[in-house]
């Protein structure tokens, strides 16, 4: 086991046993068992009139996508989906608001993952920061081949906003 520093500067637990065997505790020894847990991340959808925000990935997988990333130790859901807005995009988000949980695991080819999506309105004009090479502005029509399975996200979030 090793403390290690997280992005929002949280030390958290990393465990060098591996998943389903047994561990013991660093003061009663008593045995503690590993198990696998999906990764939480959050994905969020910018809308700025009637166009949404794609960032094109700095980082493998590369190609579109909505923006987002990992949940900080310590970090709520709504705040790490408002920091990688500000982070991929340059944007302030406003009127957050939860949309679904995706969690199929293969949605990641590098692990497993359970996504929480927001959809948020902003102002101006992204530019891509951090993991996103570039971002800007889509809409229905016009969407690029996705990762992830962003596709399906924007597919159910486009079917329901014409349910409204």
């Amino acid at each position: 086991m090793r403390f290690t520093q997280s992005t929002a500067g949280k030390n958290f637990l990393t465990l060098s046993t591996p998943p389903g065997e047994i561990m013991r505790c660093p003061n009663c020894n008593s045995e503690i068992e590993v198990y696998r847990n999906p990764v939480p991340t959050v994905d969020i959808i910018i809308e700025i009139g009637d166009s949404i925000v794609l960032i094109k990935r700095k980082n493998p997988p590369y190609g579109w996508a909505l923006p987002g990333g990992f949940v900080d130790y310590g970090e709520s859901y709504e705040n790490a989906a408002l920091r990688e807005a500000r982070e991929e995009t340059g944007l302030e988000v406003k009127n957050l608001r939860q949309f679904r949980t995706y969690s199929d695991p293969d949605r990641d080819q590098r692990m497993h993952t359970a996504s929480t999506v927001f959809i948020g309105c902003a102002e101006g004009s992204p530019a891509g920061g951090d993991d996103a090479a570039m971002a800007r502005l889509f809409t229905e029509q016009d969407l690029p081949q996705l990762a992830f399975d962003h596709g399906r996200i924007l597919a159910d979030y486009f079917s329901c906003k014409k349910q409204r």
